[in-house]
Parts: structure tokens; C-alpha cells; sequence
């Protein structure tokens, strides 16, 4: 199989990504049963059984590839391959009815030279609410329902509409807040909207110029990584001790320009 074509794994990430979407719409005027609910997050258990949707349909293809996901992880550990899925990003949103949630799968593989690492080569971001399906290869052009789509290319600070995402740790919302308040002076608008997949979909895609989150894990932004970088933007993304990334997606324009590199220290 040449490395620049995964026709038949994108065609069944999509399979995976529409069926755990089917769900989300079908429960969406659902009262839905919570896992978990804390000061920091909501896990339903809606959030496993899409998981678990995802998984059957993967698995029957490419029983095979592992795969980690936000709900745990299946299949050997020591594969090549792993699939990386968020069933439900922006499950806080979804819980509280706002319609910004979508379904993030991506495929990476183990580097040749550096064995411990992922390359991701495959991604796709599935919104259920208006059935708009974000696709990207490695070495391809990031497509939205079929049709290319490209980062922006405004470069002027003011011009720019820029997202944050933040945890509410101590240490996080020490070092985020002077930065929201220092580029929400300087961007035409900042946006907080809770769903990395889309954020990082919506950077491909035009619609966002610059999103940074300083605390973020691998499932919310192994397949918008990769469109951002498929459709013309940049991508920094800095791995913590603990697993998690510290990121910047923008258009290739605006990065330096906002000095988003001291928010990510």
C-alpha cells in the first residue's frame, strides 16, 4: 500500500465518524445519564457508547490497528498503527444543548526512525448538527463535504478572529487569562467555543484564523492537526511530561505576530 493513499481507511473512519454521529443527533432531545460530573468536566455515557460504535466498525476492517480514545483503549498496544478518537468532542456543550459537538478520528503510524513516535496520516471530524464532514490525508488537501478547503490568509492582527480553549487548573488559568485579555485587545474578536475538533476544523477552514490551548490531549487534535496543516496553516504542538500537548493552529500568517510562544511556555 503506497503511504499517500488510504482510500479504503478513510472510507471506513467515515463509516465510524457517521454512525457515533447518528447516535449524537438521535439522543439529541434525550435526557442523557452522566458519568461523571465534576468542577472540570462532564463524561456521559453516551460519550462510551459512540466509543464503542466507533470500535465495532473500525475493528471489523482493521482488526489489526489499535486504537486510543478519550473513553480507553483496545488492541495491541505494540501495533504500527493505532486509530485516536474522541467520540464526542464537546460533550459539556452537548450536555447543556448547545449543538457544537463532533466525532474526531484519526490514524496515525509509527515513525520508521524515532519507533516511539505517531505520525498521523489520516483524519476525519464529523459535526452531526449540520452534517458537515471534515476529511484530510497525509501529503493530500483537506476537503469539507468533498470540496478543498484552505486557511485564511488574513495577516492583520485586527482583522483576526482568534479561539482559546483552557483547562481550569490554578496554574493554567494563571498564565492563560493576561493572554486572553492581551489578544482580545488586539484581535477583531476572541471565541471560547468548547469543541477542539471544530476549532481546529474551523482553522482549515477559514472560518478561524489563530486557536491556542495550552493543555490539551492527543484525541482532540490528532485529526485537526492535520487538516490545519493540509489546508495551508501551521500547526505548534509540544509535548508534556504527562501526555498532553500544549498547541498553536493558525494560518501561517498571524503566529509570530501575536507572540502566542510565551503562552506557550
Amino acid at each position: 500500500m503506497k503511504r499517500s493513499s488510504f482510500h479504503r481507511e478513510l472510507t471506513v473512519a467515515i463509516k465510524a465518524a457517521r454512525a457515533a454521529g447518528t447516535i449524537i443527533r438521535d439522543n439529541w432531545h434525550k435526557a442523557k445519564r452522566v458519568k461523571l460530573f465534576d468542577a472540570h468536566d462532564i463524561k456521559l455515557e453516551l460519550d462510551v457508547r459512540c466509543q464503542k460504535t466507533i470500535e465495532k466498525v473500525l475493528f471489523a476492517a482493521f482488526p489489526e490497528t489499535s486504537m486510543i480514545g478519550e473513553e480507553g483503549c483496545s488492541g495491541d498496544p505494540d501495533s504500527s498503527r493505532r486509530w485516536v478518537v474522541d467520540p464526542i468532542d464537546g460533550t459539556v456543550n452537548y450536555f447543556f444543548g448547545m449543538p457544537h459537538a463532533a466525532v474526531s478520528i484519526a490514524l496515525q503510524e509509527r515513525a520508521a526512525r524515532h519507533p516511539s513516535r505517531f505520525d498521523t496520516v489520516l483524519g476525519v471530524i464529523y459535526d452531526p448538527f449540520t452534517d458537515e464532514l471534515w476529511t484530510a490525508t497525509r501529503n493530500g488537501r483537506t476537503t469539507l463535504n468533498g470540496r478543498a478547503v484552505y486557511a485564511s490568509r488574513r495577516s492583520r492582527v485586527n482583522d483576526s478572529l482568534v479561539a482559546m480553549g483552557f483547562s481550569k487548573s490554578a496554574e493554567n488559568l494563571r498564565k492563560s487569562l493576561p493572554h486572553l485579555n492581551r489578544l482580545a485587545r488586539r484581535a477583531k474578536k476572541i471565541r471560547i467555543m468548547g469543541s477542539a475538533a471544530l476549532e481546529l476544523a474551523y482553522v482549515a477552514s477559514g472560518r478561524l484564523d489563530v486557536y491556542i490551548e495550552r493543555t490539551i490531549n492527543l484525541w482532540d487534535i490528532a485529526a485537526g492537526a492535520l487538516m490545519v496543516e493540509c489546508s495551508g496553516g501551521e500547526m505548534i504542538l509540544k509535548p508534556l511530561p504527562d501526555g498532553r500537548f500544549r498547541m498553536c493552529a493558525d494560518n501561517g500568517l498571524l503566529r509570530r505576530k501575536l507572540h502566542v510562544e510565551s503562552l506557550l511556555k
